[in-house]
């Protein structure tokens, strides 16, 4: 069960890296994650680097001792990381106009101070925008 925690801060780093579909929290995927498969991640993965791509590869190897719930989950949690993942990087491009037009004074390069703007400001961005802003989780 120690292995929990390394995987959540794993997927709470994740979060860094900015998808548009119906997307789920890093911590719920997280969580499903660590509930399903937490023994057997002890159990075939052990000494594995505890990152995204290595745990999925060592589950994906050891499909066949892997236990029918965490076979059944584990897809859909890597899936919705990826999902958000992907919305998140999608935010600047969908918002590269409506960050110039809100938020004149913020340089479009920090990223951090643009959506902080974006999403703190007046309302007014466009559909896309804003969808690509709630799919990424940012409100």
């Amino acid at each position: 069960m120690n292995l929990i925690r390394p995987i959540l801060l794993l997927l709470a780093l994740a979060a860094w890296s900015p998808a548009l579909a119906q997307t789920v929290k890093f911590e719920d995927s997280a969580a499903l994650l660590g509930a399903s498969c937490a023994r057997d991640i002890e159990a075939n993965c052990r000494g594995v680097n505890p990152d995204a791509t290595r745990l999925k590869d060592c589950l994906s190897r050891n499909q066949d001792v892997l236990s029918p719930q965490c076979k059944s989950d584990y897809g859909r949690a890597f899936d919705a990381i990826q999902k958000r993942v992907t919305a998140r990087a999608a935010v600047a491009r969908l918002c590269a106009r409506d960050i110039a037009k809100l938020c004149p004074g913020v340089d479009k390069a920090d990223r951090g101070k643009a959506l902080e703007c974006l999403i703190a400001g007046p309302r007014g961005m466009g559909i896309n925008c804003n969808k690509a802003v709630i799919e990424a989780g940012y409100r």
